[in-house]
């Protein structure tokens, strides 16, 4: 059986120093300029070295390959998607349904604002998708809406709240990324959050009142 590995995503050193630091964040501006103007399907570490205006080998001391670039877009959206999440769902001075309030309307916005790039990362995610390193990208914004859901549903049992919180955020993101790839104003955004948010609170009063 061939084997066929998975291409090398972390990055081949880390920055220890400003400079080197300076020299990742314009490989990544240029990454997603270069992603925006050409997609996934013509992303090349070439390209994003010329757009950069470093050589390919300076790249190549960070990032071993494209897949690993694409994975650090990539992992830098899911920060900070877990973040967003984060700071919002622990605002225990609001009320858990205000919360998620805020939070539906800070997600839509966010894939509106970032559908260009998120789009053309989709089309990469084979690269990575299923890697150790993006298993962990995503994991503290999921633990975050679980402390969030046995806050807002503290009498539900355990398997209620864990539909209900895997409903609430599988709609969010699916909802979410098919309404953000057409170009929408900032009126239609926010009438758009707002009923679904009305459908999320709607949905967690019911289930708390059972």
């Amino acid at each position: 059986m061939t084997d066929q590995r998975k291409p090398k995503i972390s990055l081949r050193k880390q920055p220890k120093q400003a400079r080197s630091n300076e020299l990742i964040a314009i490989i990544l501006e240029a990454a997603v300029q270069v992603l925006q103007k050409e997609g996934a399907q013509r992303f090349t570490t070439a390209r994003v070295a010329e757009k950069a205006g470093v050589s390919v080998g300076s790249l190549y001391q960070y990032f071993p390959n494209k897949a690993a670039i694409l994975f650090r877009l990539q992992s830098d959206e899911w920060r900070q998607t877990a973040e967003l999440w984060s700071g919002i769902l622990a605002d225990i001075e609001r009320p858990p349904l205000e919360r998620l309030r805020v939070l539906t309307h800070a997600f839509i916005r966010s894939e509106c604002d970032e559908a260009q790039v998120r789009v053309a990362l989709d089309d990469a995610a084979p690269l990575y998708r299923d890697a150790p390193e993006a298993l962990d990208a995503r994991a503290s914004g999921e633990r975050a809406f679980e402390t969030f859901m046995r806050e807002a549903l503290p009498d539900a049992a355990g398997p209620t709240r864990a539909v209900a919180g895997e409903l609430i955020t599988t709609t969010l993101s699916a909802v979410g990324k098919s309404f953000s790839e057409s170009p929408r104003t900032a009126a239609e955004i926010e009438a758009y959050a707002e009923a679904m948010a009305d459908m999320f609170c709607a949905y967690l009063k019911r289930l708390g009142n059972c």
